[in-house]
């Protein structure tokens, strides 16, 4: 999966056109595309997305950025491997949000440091 330049989340839509085009709208509905310094296009659910804070900002902002009118965020300073681990704990976050039961997240020691530093800057 990190050999290739375009990825999805699995059961969501390669393009963000194809699924309702509300990339201006505030409501996290749609997808949105995040690309890694590597250029490999991770695919979510903007639900999922707004997990980050900074993500939030940036997706909803009035003013007309072009991560609000495009509905794609380039992190030239995040790899793909990072922004991969990201992306999973975006739907972990969804999921055990409620807090009724909970699952431990699993982070690979190797990339702690870096992952911490990426989740800084996402606000998550």
């Amino acid at each position: 999966m990190l050999g290739s330049r375009k990825g999805e989340a699995p059961g969501h839509h390669a393009n963000p056109k194809d699924a309702d085009d509300d990339s201006t709208d505030e409501a996290p509905h749609g997808v949105v595309k995040l690309i890694s310094a590597e250029g490999f296009e991770f695919v979510v659910d903007k639900k999922a997305a707004m997990v980050s804070n900074t993500l939030r900002n940036m997706l909803t902002s009035p003013g007309g950025f072009s991560e609000t009118r495009e509905g794609e965020v380039r992190f030239p300073e995040i790899s793909t491997p990072i922004l991969e681990k990201i992306c999973q704990y975006f739907y972990w976050s969804l999921h055990y949000s409620s807090g009724k039961e909970t699952s431990e997240f699993q982070i690979e020691p190797e990339i702690t440091l870096e992952l911490m530093m990426a989740a800084n800057y996402l606000d998550t």
